[in-house]
């Protein structure tokens, strides 16, 4: 096997982003549709969702070893860390954002907005402020195959912040299916993935990015990038800012200027990302049925 059949240069800047004998591992199967990897540095585990199977599975990094973390689980999907290393996850079954604390328990950080249930979360991701941002598309109640099929109560999709008194706004309320998000390396711009070609040819498959203001307000939505293979999924962000994101012929690498400038290939369709590993320079990739890792020549950007 050659570096080509791993990776694909665009542009000559992704060259030194990749080491050509660093193969894609596959190191686990057996998932319906692997989602939301978060990695947690301190026990140098990895924590994805396995949403039809309703399981949470965990990979440990220090023996290869796979093991199942939750079971049943909500049908999770796009799991996060906070600042003090707790895991907050996104529920489909639930419909709510929950947060498991260091004894194990289980509390809800939103599952609703005025009133109203929230649809089925799907990803989050929390800002150095305490806030924490999702977005609530309804993959998970258009059917029972990602959670459970029901009615939207709010009739439309949205992206949340929630404050750290617990107030819910929506923040964004002009995507068609909300999904991936991650801030900028400052935090003064949101990355958030509209997937909405997945209910109709005529509705978007890019990603925008929204200018955020010292006080969380937001502006903006220009489209950064336009998908070139199926959809984007989940995302992340390397140290130099450059989006690492999910796509349906692998991992599609952005500068921040917008350009495609390279892929790691994978053989299946990519849902979500997360950069682990003691130096931050493995890409953990959830690729439908598989969990697959390629050790890079660039670090995960420092969350906090």
């Amino acid at each position: 096997m050659s570096a080509d059949d791993y990776y694909e240069v665009l542009d000559q800047r992704f060259a030194r982003l990749y080491n050509g004998t660093a193969q894609v591992e596959k190191l686990y199967t057996g998932c319906r549709w692997a989602e939301g990897p978060a990695y947690f540095a301190a026990g140098r585990y990895l924590v994805w969702s396995d949403i039809p199977n309703d399981r949470m599975m965990r990979y440990d990094e220090t023996d290869g070893s796979v093991s199942v973390f939750r079971q049943p689980a909500g049908n999770t999907n796009g799991h996060t860390t906070d600042r003090q290393g707790r895991l907050v996850s996104c529920e489909h079954g639930g419909r709510r954002v929950s947060r498991t604390e260091h004894d194990g328990t289980i509390v809800t950080i939103a599952d609703s907005w005025n009133g109203k249930r929230l649809n089925s979360p799907n990803d989050v991701v929390v800002k150095s402020d305490g806030t924490i941002w999702f977005t609530d598309p309804a993959y998970g109640i258009d059917s029972d195959y990602e959670g459970n099929k029901s009615e939207s109560e709010i009739g439309a999709c949205y992206v949340y912040r929630v404050d750290t008194d617990g107030k819910i706004e929506a923040v964004i309320t002009d995507m068609v299916r909300p999904n991936g998000l991650a801030f900028s390396l400052d935090e003064t711009q949101l990355y958030v993935v509209d997937t909405g070609r997945t209910h109709g040819p005529d509705n978007p498959a890019h990603m925008r990015l929204f200018d955020i203001s010292s006080d969380n307000k937001v502006s903006g939505g220009r489209v950064f990038a336009d998908c070139t293979a199926g959809l984007f999924d989940g995302f992340r962000l390397d140290s130099d800012g450059r989006i690492w994101t999910s796509a349906a012929d692998g991992v599609h690498c952005y500068d921040p200027d917008g350009t495609l400038i390279g892929k790691v290939k994978v053989p299946e369709i990519v849902a979500n990302v997360v950069f682990g590993g003691p130096k931050r320079n493995i890409l953990y990739i959830c690729g439908t049925t598989s969990l697959y890792a390629v050790r890079l020549m660039v670090n995960g950007a420092k969350l906090y």
